[in-house]
């Protein structure tokens, strides 16, 4: 029996210990897999587990860049963009969390617990809302919710601080145009308040637009901020304010002026525009019905561009000067030279006539110019062949685009001499069977202004980066069109004009004035044949004795006079004004008054 018992006990003994070596194999070979498993995963990875559980975590939002701005030459904000935040919140996230972690705001470097109630109580005081209202938003199963929309940076900044469960900041950029309608076509405006489709807006979209940046941080299951994870913040890069070279007091008051004239002639549309002789800056370029950016609908769509460089018109009489001076840059003629001018005159089958009847009388070429005949033009045009004449309109930059940043800008027409029909070979001579923009015409007579040299037009002044300096804007190759001398002689006889021709109305009270008028027919609109009114314009520099500015007004039908103008005050206006504001001194030599007769012909007639 005894024998028996040991027996039992050391069978016993011997299972005891089985068991435990079967658990104890057990225990290790879970410690063996789940070891292994540690391995692969944080030191081999073999599956990319860990990159793609942080991949999940991962979370990436975009922070705007500010658009830049659009001031005038002085600093003017003419357009400027305001970053808001609108503030979202997940109900469905929120309502699930009684409490989360947040950085300490004490001590970044710790965090701290915080119950719903009171991340939510902190955000409510941050929007300045009622906390009930902001809980009853933030509770239940729909997965949206605004709580507010333009909230400022700083403010969302500090929202996205709080780390509450659910809570997303939205950036927008809202577009402001403090001016209105000043300068409304040059600048242009959005398109869903984010890119350029007109104006400056357009052509300087990507400049204006940025870098936007963003901010990578991670989140948990439960939709929190992990606060002890890597938050990572690429700044957003702003764009460039664009500086122009408008002066928007200068342009305020040229719209104002020439708006009251279209309306008092029931003309279609006038424009404006001032160009600095010696630098070719654009400083007033002003158009009637102006948009507002703000509200571009407001006018109608023709109306929403820059018409000084979009509309290709016949300029008329103000190509005369052109030519002129072309005459005597090439010696076939002199200003001094007497020609007998008949009422009509016909050139090869083609006959020409003034715009007044009068019998055949003497004038000189500053006379010609002095009382816009055409018929006295044609005769002395005449001598330059047709290449020459087509040359010298191209060499004045007629046919061809300026070079200036704004959408649609025309080249106007100038067809090639081969293409000229018996009458237009004659008639370009005074500005018919060609067309340009205002603009066009206004550089062609600064090359006069400026001894000869014709300068690129220039609209942006220079850019404008975050850190405040200022990189001055690349300008065209200037060229020189005609000689100092030839400059000078066609600037006497311009001044003729207002002293001794027909425009003496255009003289401004202490300074000296040189100008010219055009009056061309307007084809109809919309392929109807035949014409339907005037283009009536007025170009002119001052002060003489050395010439600044360069002003040319344009009224397109006016239906109360043919030459809508009539008087020059709009342009008197307008460069009385520019003279005033920028200082230029008064004039102090003796006005040019050039014979318009010749010898034996002050009487203004002949046989």
């Amino acid at each position: 029996m005894v024998r028996t018992g040991k027996t039992k006990q050391r069978g016993t003994a011997r299972r005891v210990q089985l068991r435990l070596r079967i658990g104890l194999g057990i225990m290790l070979t879970l410690l063996l897999v789940v070891g292994g498993q540690l391995v692969l995963i944080q030191g081999f990875d073999v599956g990319g587990l860990a990159e793609a559980a942080q991949a999940k975590r991962s979370r990436t939002i975009e922070l705007p860049a500010q658009r830049g701005a659009i001031v005038d030459s002085k600093g003017t904000v003419l357009a400027n963009s305001i970053i808001r935040y609108d503030v979202v919140i997940d109900p469905q996230q929120n309502t699930g969390t009684d409490s989360y972690w947040r950085t300490d705001p004490k001590d970044p470097k710790k965090v701290i617990k915080i119950s719903r109630d009171q991340g939510l109580r902190d955000l409510a005081g941050l929007l300045k809302l009622d906390f009930e209202d902001v809980k009853k938003a933030a509770t239940g199963t729909s997965r949206y919710k605004l709580l507010a929309k333009g909230v400022k940076p700083e403010t969302a900044d500090a929202i996205l601080a709080l780390s509450v469960p659910g809570i997303v900041t939205q950036g927008t950029s809202q577009r402001v145009y403090p001016n209105g309608a000043v300068a409304g076509g040059i600048i242009g405006f959005l398109k869903d308040g984010k890119d350029g489709i007109a104006g400056i807006e357009q052509t300087q979209n990507s400049v204006l637009t940025g870098t936007p940046g963003s901010r990578s941080f991670e989140m948990g299951a439960d939709g929190l901020v992990i606060p002890v994870a890597p938050d990572h913040i690429t700044p957003a890069k702003n764009g460039k304010t664009v500086k122009l070279t408008l002066d928007s007091d200068l342009q305020y008051y040229a719209q104002q002026v020439i708006q009251t004239q279209v309306n008092n002639l029931g003309a279609e549309w006038g424009s404006v525009v001032v160009v600095e002789a010696k630098t070719g800056k654009i400083v007033a370029m002003a158009d009637t019905n102006t948009p507002d950016p703000n509200n571009p609908g407001g006018v109608a769509a023709e109306d929403r561009g820059v018409r000084s460089v979009t509309a290709a018109l016949e300029p008329g009489s103000v190509e005369k000067p052109l030519v002129a001076a072309a005459l005597l840059e090439t010696g076939k003629s002199k200003t001094m030279e007497q020609f007998s001018i008949p009422n009509s005159y016909t050139v090869n089958g083609q006959t020409f006539q003034d715009s007044f009847d009068h019998p055949t009388f003497n004038r000189t070429l500053a006379g010609i110019l002095g009382y816009s005949l055409n018929t006295g033009t044609v005769m002395a045009g005449q001598r330059l062949s047709k290449q020459e004449r087509y040359d010298w309109l191209r060499r004045f930059g007629i046919g061809q685009a300026p070079d200036v940043p704004l959408p649609g800008v025309a080249g106007g027409i100038l067809s090639t001499p081969d293409k000229w029909d018996g009458r237009q070979e004659f008639t370009v001579l005074f500005g018919q069977g060609v067309s340009q923009s205002v603009l066009q015409t206004v550089m062609a007579y600064q090359s006069i202004a400026n001894d000869g040299v014709m300068l690129q037009p220039r609209l942006i002044d220079g850019y404008i980066g975050e850190d405040g300096k200022e990189e001055k804007a690349p300008q065209g190759p200037s060229r020189q069109v005609i000689s100092k001398s030839t400059a000078k002689q066609t600037r006497d006889m311009l001044e003729s004009v207002v002293t001794e021709g027909e425009w003496k109305d255009a003289a401004i009270p202490g300074y000296r004035v040189g100008a010219k008028t055009g009056t061309s027919e307007s084809p109809c609109d919309n392929g109807r044949p035949g014409f339907c009114g005037y283009t009536a314009s007025i170009v002119g520099m001052a002060p003489m004795d050395n010439p600044q500015y360069i002003v040319e007004v344009l009224v397109q039908r006016p239906q109360d006079k043919i030459f809508g103008i009539d008087g020059a005050d709009i342009f008197r206006s307008v460069m009385g004004q520019v003279l005033r504001v920028n200082n230029v001194p008064p004039s102090t030599g003796k006005p040019v008054h050039l014979d318009q007769f010749g010898p034996g012909g002050s009487s203004g007639t002949g046989k």
